[in-house]
């Protein structure tokens, strides 16, 4: 598939797995539209950020994927920048299946080829700083960021081979 001029290459985990697909803009809008109120607050308060028009604008750029849960609705989102940045944002759905997204999430970072995977998430989003520490990621350092200079943990995994 091509995207902005680039190939874009979705991960092996999409063709093995019924839970994770390539993004599209209605299920952008369907996590927008239904964040988890930590997620919510962190793209609006930590990064400044309105999802209604963020997400779907990343869903155009084509290379993240949602998540869905047993029941097929819409769990989340997540997506690697080129530098290796990782993000996830999530529904109330997750809370509902919480082993199979887990898995279905590990599934996702397992199967990324980045040599590192890095970025912050907001210290009040207590759900996705469990979830960071299952998927393996390490937490180095708390920083100041965004509009409202709110404290984020910054986090990596380095690639096993």
């Amino acid at each position: 598939m091509l995207c902005l001029g680039k190939e874009i290459t979705h991960p092996n985990s999409i063709n093995v797995s019924n839970y994770i697909h390539p993004i599209t803009t209605e299920a952008a809008l369907q996590v927008a539209s239904n964040l988890r109120s930590d997620d919510f607050r962190e793209v609006t308060e930590g990064h400044g950020l309105n999802p209604m028009t963020f997400l779907p604008f990343v869903a155009r750029e084509g290379s993240a994927v949602y998540f869905t849960v047993p029941d097929g609705k819409t769990a989340g989102l997540a997506g690697v920048g080129d530098g290796g940045e990782i993000w996830m944002l999530c529904t109330p759905e997750i809370e509902r299946y919480p082993i199979t997204f887990a898995r279905e999430a590990k599934r996702y970072v397992d199967s990324r080829e980045e040599p590192l995977l890095w970025n912050i998430v907001d210290c009040r989003n207590t759900v996705h700083l469990k979830l960071l520490k299952f998927l393996g990621f390490k937490f180095l350092r708390t920083v100041n960021h965004g509009p409202n200079n709110l404290p984020f943990i910054e986090f990596c995994r380095v690639h096993r081979r």
